[in-house]
């Protein structure tokens, strides 16, 4: 049987591409966000990739993209909520062996004019999220022994960063509540880990970079801002941060627990 697998901010760039890429894993996916009409695009673009490009396994286990692939609303700050689709999808399909914790917000602002309510909820959706998502799946596969867990940060959670002190302190927050997770749970199988992403060509990123000037600034860094540039010269792709997240989700990571993996071109330079 296919396994199971939880993605959040399923309709966000990475989140859409961690969906499909565990589909193309042989993964159930059941994909949530609270952007609803970003799922239906999502369910859309999965039917469409499906017909153009037959999966020859896909015909033979009798399990089309289509099939496999489960869309539902969901708000990671809901404590209700989010036990209700994790019941739900565990009635229906069977234990979730996956769980991608992707969703996430971000506001960038010099520190001394962060408004409180900002952030409050960049806490509380990147960090509080987290917390509520991983408590209750974590708990369900540590009864059965078994499962992967892994939360998307960032390198900004690695390296203070001008105009991120809310978004910084989230995704520090995010990692430490899923690695010290991951010590809890390691004797009962369950191993959780972390992709700490850089740049990602993703909608949200476009956003930023119209304010900055395109990829140049980003790729070449900035002495004023104090941010280092990306030593590979690339901006990381979706499917780059997905690939990542899908083999620590893999049974091929089975003695990682606890890591941080950074996925930005070396642009953190690892501090």
């Amino acid at each position: 049987m296919s396994p199971v697998a939880l993605v959040t901010g399923a309709a966000g760039g990475i989140g859409r591409a961690v969906v499909t890429t565990l589909l193309a894993d042989g993964c159930r996916v059941v994909a949530t966000d609270v952007d609803e009409a970003g799922l239906l695009e999502l369910e859309a673009e999965v039917a469409r990739d499906h017909l153009a490009q037959r999966d020859d396994r896909d015909v033979r286990d009798g399990h089309p993209h289509q099939d496999r692939l489960r869309t539902r609303r969901m708000d990671v700050t809901d404590e209700a909520e989010v036990e209700g689709v994790v019941a739900e999808t565990e009635a229906e399909w069977g234990p979730i062996e996956r769980a991608a914790l992707v969703a996430g917000i971000i506001e960038i602002a010099p520190a001394l004019e962060t408004s409180t309510a900002d952030y409050r909820r960049i806490l509380e959706v990147n960090a509080f999220g987290v917390f509520v998502v991983a408590r209750a799946v974590g708990a369900r596969m540590a009864e059965r022994g078994a499962g992967a867990i892994v939360t998307v940060g960032s390198n900004a959670g690695l390296t203070p960063r001008v105009g991120m002190t809310a978004y910084g302190a989230s995704k520090a927050a995010a990692s430490m509540i899923t690695r010290t997770l991951g010590l809890e749970l390691a004797r009962s199988g369950v191993r959780c880990n972390v992709v700490c992403a850089g740049s990602t060509r993703t909608p949200m990123q476009r956003r930023f970079q119209g304010e900055i000037g395109g990829d140049g600034p980003v790729i070449e860094g900035s002495l004023a801002d104090f941010r280092t540039g990306i030593p590979l010269g690339r901006i990381a792709e979706p499917t780059d941060v997905a690939d990542a997240v899908a083999y620590l989700l893999s049974d091929r990571a089975r003695q990682i627990t606890m890591t941080e993996l950074v996925v930005d071109g070396g642009a953190s330079l690892r501090s």
